[in-house]
């Protein structure tokens, strides 16, 4: 091929020769990253991994430290463990725990007449506090709680509401007030205590000192909790009657009959047996106002003489406002001469009377006491 040919050749075949690449930046392209970029690459894997272990422990702590002292369960928890610790003044100050007019209509409940046991010294023993349940609604929240109050084991159930936000802290209140109310009749006595604080039915009473003995006497009270009632006085005692408290903004009707003392059967005996003593002196055959008399056709001659010959065995029972003696046999002789309208004859009568002693007796606020003798 001559010269000519190969000069006709297209450009757009003919390839540059390629440039010469020094050995070291050829080498330096194909080399493997260098150590400082792994180590750079675990440290920020690491970092991510810390990061997201302390946020998650912060937020397991987040929830921990919501249930623990901002959650409903701990605001209920919060309100018991004041109970425990008879602090009743704190407790009250709980939001929802204090109780209005409307709040009592709403519950079909009428206005107290004392809040005396809501106090310290009138509150009982609460331990073993425990949350067991919590469950949200729409509105409330109902909180349910176990508990041992005086050795009596008990649950409650409580409904919580929110309220607002103090920050980022939830605020909760009662939607319903924790007191209830207890109705207590004392018969026998207007003095009692409860949980060993002493009342006056005439201290705790709208009418003061004009107080019916007999009416019950409406408190209000915690919930949870036993209170004690029972009546220990110079003429009256009893064992007591416990009663539990265990249902928010409800009405517990309780009543205790007072048993006289023995001092107290002892003096009502020598006062009856006085009476009917001074009745047998009278020498006639009805004695003014006494239970026993004899009843004659004929006339008598001389004057009548009475005995007692078998004294009432007294026993004293509370009748409401008053203390009554049930009715007791008892007997008189009576001696007497008689003289037949028919004949005029005269005889000898030696009879025993038989009849029933009865009585009332009234305590007066001097602590006397004052007793009527009757008979049946």
């Amino acid at each position: 091929m001559d010269r000519g040919a190969t000069d006709a050749a297209p450009e757009a075949t003919r390839v540059p020769p390629a440039p010469d690449v020094p050995a070291t930046r050829r080498s330096l392209a194909s080399a493997p990253p260098p150590a400082r970029d792994r180590r750079l690459g675990r440290d920020l894997a690491v970092i991510a991994l810390i990061t997201s272990v302390v946020l998650g422990a912060l937020a397991a702590a987040g929830v921990l430290l919501y249930r623990e002292f901002y959650s409903p369960s701990a605001f209920v928890r919060h309100y018991l463990h004041l109970l425990h610790d008879n602090r009743a003044a704190e407790a009250l100050a709980v939001p929802g725990v204090a109780i209005d007019t409307a709040e009592l209509d709403a519950a079909g409940l009428e206005i107290p007449d004392s809040d005396a046991l809501l106090r310290a010294a009138a509150m009982g023993t609460l331990t073993d506090v425990a949350i067991v349940s919590e469950e949200a609604g729409a509105d409330v929240t109902e909180v349910r709680a176990e508990f041992d109050a005086g050795g009596v084991a008990g649950s409650v159930s409580f409904d919580v509401e929110h309220t607002g936000w103090i920050g980022i802290v939830p605020t909760w209140s009662f939607a319903t007030s924790p007191l209830a109310v207890i109705d207590l009749t004392v018969d026998g006595s207007m003095k009692f205590s409860v949980n060993g604080f002493d009342i006056d039915k005439r201290q705790v009473s709208p009418d003061g000192v004009d107080a019916d003995p007999s009416a019950p006497i409406s408190m209000l009270v915690f919930s949870p909790g036993l209170y004690s009632v029972s009546v220990d006085t110079a003429i009256a005692s009893t064992p007591g009657v416990a009663v539990l408290s265990d249902a928010p903004l409800t009405e517990v009707p309780v009543t205790v009959a007072a048993e006289p003392t023995e001092e107290f059967i002892a003096v009502v005996q020598e006062r009856v047996e006085g009476f009917l003593t001074s009745c047998a002196t009278q020498e006639v055959l009805q004695p003014t106002a006494c239970p026993f008399g004899y009843t004659v056709e004929d006339r008598i001659v001389g004057l009548p003489s009475w005995t007692i010959s078998s004294q009432p065995t007294v026993t004293v029972e509370p009748e409401g406002d008053v203390w009554k003696i049930p009715a007791t046999p008892a007997s008189a002789r009576i001696d007497v001469q008689i003289q037949s309208l028919f004949d005029g004859s005269i005889r000898e009568v030696s009879e025993e009377v038989p009849f029933l002693v009865t009585g009332t007796i009234t305590v007066l606020p001097d602590g006397t006491a004052s007793i009527v003798v009757g008979g049946g």
